[in-house]
């Protein structure tokens, strides 16, 4: 009876030992499906899908609180993508987010700026480099072209420069790894 009892806790301390390592080992940090929405999206972190940046929008659409056509900067392109990914119907770009745009750069006509730091502030990727009273310029390289900076200032000298696909400007398109739709995922 003793023996018994010893060899039953026993196997529950290894068992137990197993699962925990087993945890431990093979933890998933976050949801990769959020991961992979937030691939896909353009990462300008705009808020014209109504949430604060694109990650908070790839969490809302994973878990149903969103719908996938609210991304102006994503486009039509994005939305196919999405669609295909987690295995929705394509809907067109919801208009009352805002409208398709080229890819644009902020551009501050350093003539007219009296340096206030309130684009500094609306940036929300800092690709406005300045200060006080000085001079502000953007970072091109770091703008996403999100449009935050314009409505602050108040001399209005930023201005949207389209930035044309050169060879230099090109890139590869989001996201780079394959697309399993979630549809199958399920059945597999």
């Amino acid at each position: 009876m003793l023996s018994a009892l010893l060899v039953m806790a026993g196997l529950a301390i290894v068992i137990g030992a197993a699962l925990g390592f087993a945890s431990l080992k093979f933890k998933v940090e976050g949801d990769p499906l959020v991961d992979k929405i937030d691939a896909i999206l353009p990462q300008t972190q705009c808020g014209q899908c109504g949430f604060p940046g694109c990650k908070p929008y790839a969490t809302a659409i994973a878990n149903g609180e969103a719908d996938i056509n609210c991304c102006p900067p994503g486009g039509d392109d994005g939305i196919h993508k999405l669609a295909d990914l987690l295995g929705r119907d394509y809907k067109p770009l919801n208009a009352e987010n805002g409208v398709e745009k080229p890819k644009a750069v902020a551009f501050i006509d350093e003539q007219t700026c009296i340096g206030c730091t309130l684009c500094l502030q609306a940036c929300p990727v800092d690709a406005i480099s300045g200060a006080a009273k000085q001079m502000h310029t953007i970072i091109a390289p770091l703008c996403t072209g999100c449009e935050l900076c314009i409505a602050p200032c108040p001399v209005d000298c930023i201005t949207m420069q389209v930035v044309e696909e050169t060879v230099d400007t090109w890139k590869w398109r989001y996201p780079t790894f394959l697309l399993k739709p979630v549809a199958e995922r399920a059945s597999a």
